[in-house]
């Protein structure tokens, strides 16, 4: 991501009061820069400004308030609507940083080759980021961290995890143990 180009920041999950404050669901690491008052903020994918005039934290998120909407009536347009902020020069991520939607489409693959899927979704869940990848098994949730992921690398579209860490190869081994174990007890005898 580049300086001029657009990232969105938020999604406008609900209102406040009567005068056309929403209620944004931060979708950023810098919320305090992104909904400071005198920001502006965009429709994901439109042109039109909105200029932030009141902004504040709360438990859901931030209550915003932009110059572009006079009433409850107007923030009604906003409903689920994303918020994209533009990049400015300096705020480029640097190297082995990436944005959540840089990490959507990347093929994610077991240590011993096998596929998992692709990443379809990306959520941040206590300290770490959680990737939601759908393939052969169905959905399965990821966290981020080093303890799972050997080898971390959406330019290149690869997410290589270690399976047997996430538990997604620990059953079936489980399974042919204790299928083995009932194999010997049918043909042992038992004494009395």
């Amino acid at each position: 991501m580049t300086a001029g180009e657009r990232l969105v920041v938020g999604q406008v999950r609900g209102f406040h009061g009567l005068r056309g404050t929403v209620r944004v669901e931060s979708l950023t690491d810098r919320p305090e820069d992104r909904f400071a008052v005198g920001r502006t903020l965009f429709r994901e994918g439109e042109a039109a400004e909105l200029t932030i005039v009141e902004s504040a934290p709360d438990a859901l998120g931030w209550r915003v308030r932009f110059a572009q909407v006079a009433d409850r009536t107007a923030a009604e347009s906003l409903r689920e609507v994303y918020l994209e902020a533009v990049v400015a020069p300096g705020e480029e991520l640097g190297r082995g940083e990436f944005y959540w939607h840089e990490i959507v489409g990347s093929k994610v693959s077991d240590l011993d080759g096998s596929a998992l899927g692709e990443v379809v979704d990306v959520y941040r869940a206590g300290g770490a980021e959680v990737v939601v990848v759908r393939g052969p098994a169905g959905e399965v949730d990821i966290p981020l961290v080093r303890a799972v992921v050997r080898t971390f690398a959406p330019a290149r579209g690869e997410i290589v995890v270690d399976g047997e860490a996430l538990g997604l190869r620990g059953d079936e081994e489980n399974g042919k143990e204790a299928e083995a174990e009932a194999d010997s007890a049918e043909t042992s005898t038992p004494e009395r």
